[in-house]
């Protein structure tokens, strides 16, 4: 407890707020749907579109649906996209970039020409492309496009990093004494990386998060008819903003709360990982 009561110090009043905020919605998305007092697609017709009130404190929907129950399940499915594509993507990004920089030679040079491949292609062309390809889109579907496209810059930076890493003194001495690969690249090259992949890592769910929302709000993500995202709750806003704009006012606030949260702790972990030499990072992130 005292280690994590010392990690989460260094990570600043910024980083602190931001772990905070994240923590406060994650909560609220698990927790919230089973202590509503409404269920999730209950309708009350006598009480459609309602405006924000005492009973409906984020309104109310055409059939009478709340709102806010409907936000916070929402809010579960938006949380672990993000959190689900930031993981495969980092642990591919990550993976790949300390194989190109240990095993160097072709290794390096076929993954360095994929990754370019998968940078100078629009993304978001390709969001949309590989969105149409699929007969119905569900979580996994998006996790699975959103994460084949966000590895490549942390291929890049983590690489860079390892292949400075390899040619310090410490590493050379650990090969000379007869160090594996495994150990050299887990012991050494990854903990010299930890503050780009950490960085990333944060960073990562609210890009996805945006991604998803974008591609949903053009009713290319998630099917609608089947677990709402806070994007796909936002389906059709440009005819109910003006009549009704708590439809699309609370989720997008939810998303830009989460993006706002995720931001400052990567930024936060990114600062304080980076004070210090490589060492002093590296013990940082072990305290």
């Amino acid at each position: 407890m005292s280690r994590l009561r010392t990690a989460i110090g260094r990570l600043g009043p910024g980083g602190a707020a931001g772990l905070a905020m994240l923590a406060l919605i994650v909560i609220a998305c698990l927790a919230g749907p089973a202590l509503s007092p409404y269920g999730v697609g209950e309708q009350d017709l006598p009480s459609r579109d309602q405006g924000p009130s005492w009973q409906h404190p984020f309104g109310t929907a055409e059939l009478g649906e709340d709102v806010l129950t409907r936000v916070l399940a929402a809010g579960r499915v938006s949380l672990l996209i993000g959190l689900a594509t930031a993981a495969v993507a980092t642990v591919a990004g990550a993976g790949l970039g300390l194989l190109a920089a240990w095993r160097g030679g072709w290794v390096d040079s076929a993954l360095s020409r994929l990754t370019d491949l998968f940078l100078i292609v629009p993304a978001f062309v390709v969001l949309i492309v590989l969105s149409l390809s699929f007969e119905t889109v569900g979580p996994a579907q998006v996790v699975l496009i959103l994460a084949l496209l966000s590895w490549p810059p942390l291929f890049r930076l983590t690489r860079a990093s390892a292949l400075r890493t390899r040619e310090l003194p410490y590493v050379q001495a650990a090969r000379a004494a007869g160090a594996s690969g495994p150990h050299i690249v887990r012991t050494h090259l990854l903990t010299a990386a930890t503050p780009e992949i950490a960085a990333f890592a944060a960073l990562a769910v609210g890009a996805a998060m945006l991604a998803e929302s974008a591609l949903s709000f053009l009713s290319l993500g998630i099917d609608p008819a089947g677990d709402a995202s806070w994007g796909s709750l936002m389906i059709g806003a440009q005819d109910t903003v003006e009549q009704r704009p708590w439809l699309t006012v609370f989720p997008g606030l939810m998303i830009l709360l989460t993006v706002l949260a995720v931001s400052l702790v990567g930024d936060a972990v990114r600062a304080a990982l980076g004070r210090g030499d490589e060492r002093g990072s590296a013990r940082w992130w072990r305290a």
